[in-house]
Parts: C-alpha cells; sequence; structure tokens
C-alpha cells in the first residue's frame, strides 16, 4: 500500500471489521518485556526530536509513556484484563428497555494515537438474564482502552453485550470527540463523531426511537 493511500484511510478513519487487529504473537511477551522495549522505543523518539533527556523533567518519561501504554491506555488489548459479565436471573420479570447513559469513553484513535473523549449510551432488552450495570461501564472501558475506530468500539460493545446476555437485543450509540480532528489538521474544535449500532429488535423502527428518546431526558440532579 503507497503512502498516499495510507494517509487517506487515517484521514478517513475507515476500519476493516469489527476485530481488533492484533498479530497473533501479541502476547508471547510479558508486560514486563513490552515496557522495557516501548520505553526505549519512546527514549529515541523523544531523543530523534531534539529533547534533551537528561533534563529532571524527561528523564522518567520513557518509562512513564511505557508504563501507561501496557497498563492503562491500551491495557484493552489484553483478553486477561476482559471484565468478567456477570449475569443474573431476571426474578423480577422486568420486560422493558434498560438503558445505561453517559458512560464516560476515553480511547485512543489508532491512526494517530491522540484522544477519543466522549460517551456511550448502552440499552438492551433481556430475554430472561440482566447484567450488572457497573459490569457495562466495565466493558465499555475493556474495548475502548486499545487503539480503536469509533466505528469498531462501538460494534465490540454490542457484540459482547449480545454474548453475555444470550440476546441480540443489544444497542449501543457513542458521541466523541477526536483530537486528531480537533488539534490537528482542520483542527475543528467543535465538531464530534457519533456511531451507533442496533441490534434485534432495536432494528424495528418504534423500539429504535424509544432508545432515541431516553438519551434526550434530562438526568442532571441538583
Amino acid at each position: 500500500m503507497n503512502e498516499d493511500r495510507i494517509d487517506e484511510i487515517g484521514e478517513n478513519h475507515i476500519g476493516t471489521s469489527a476485530k481488533t487487529p492484533l498479530r497473533a504473537d501479541a502476547f508471547d511477551i510479558s508486560d514486563k518485556e513490552k515496557i522495557e522495549r516501548i520505553q526505549e522505543n519512546v527514549k529515541e523518539i523523544l531523543e530523534t526530536l531534539g529533547m534533551d533527556l537528561t533534563d529532571d523533567s524527561l528523564q522518567g518519561t520513557p518509562k512513564r509513556v511505557a508504563k501507561a501504554f501496557v497498563n492503562e491506555i491500551f491495557s484493552g488489548l489484553n483478553p486477561a484484563n476482559k471484565p468478567k459479565a456477570s449475569t443474573f436471573e431476571n426474578n423480577y420479570n422486568y420486560g422493558e428497555m434498560l438503558v445505561e447513559k453517559n458512560i464516560v469513553v476515553y480511547s485512543t484513535c489508532e491512526h494517530h494515537l491522540l484522544p477519543i473523549v466522549g460517551r456511550a449510551h448502552v440499552a438492551y432488552i433481556s430475554n430472561g438474564k440482566v447484567i450488572g450495570l457497573s459490569k457495562m461501564n466495565r466493558l465499555v472501558e475493556y474495548f475502548a482502552k486499545r487503539p480503536q475506530v469509533q466505528e469498531r468500539l462501538t460494534m465490540q460493545i454490542v457484540q459482547a453485550m449480545q454474548e453475555a446476555l444470550g440476546t441480540e437485543d443489544v444497542a449501543c450509540v457513542i458521541d466523541a470527540k477526536h483530537l486528531c480532528v480537533n488539534s490537528r489538521g482542520v483542527k475543528d474544535i467543535e465538531s464530534s463523531t457519533v456511531t451507533a449500532e442496533f441490534g434485534g429488535k432495536f432494528k424495528e423502527k418504534d423500539t429504535k426511537k424509544e432508545f432515541l428518546g431516553y438519551l434526550q431526558m434530562e438526568t442532571t440532579f441538583h
């Protein structure tokens, strides 16, 4: 693929599938070794940029960045960190839509490694199982903590919820700002990106309308 084509794909935020592109040997080395390798690479990048790493303020930067990459910012790449999506029997027979609004999303654009910041709104209709509310937040966080494309993130959240609940009736809407747009290129600080994935009954006009209506409700308490 030529350089112009690579730049074009990056600028247009094209995702190739709902699966995060990982090499087969992605977890053949330990997190400790990953941190050591990344630390050296970050050091080289900063030195190439002309930074003086003997300065007190910069001496620890390569290690801090490496640890943040492995343990925090990209921790969602490791399946070992996937939260257990505990489900329970719907003993109270709640048959209506359940919506978890305004789940904070902190992710990273995989084209420029710049932040994606926004909110996710996730909903499902139980077919006999319910999931703990905090688990929905943790699933969003898990898939967000990796180099991402927002479309893929939206699909991954829905697919994980469908698998956990044993139903297709799951939906997700994400509204987020991309710093690769807001801070570079066109530098449009006002724009945000909205993506949606609707499964099962949420594809039906009335159910979709009901879900989107809940997102307009005022939920701020004073």
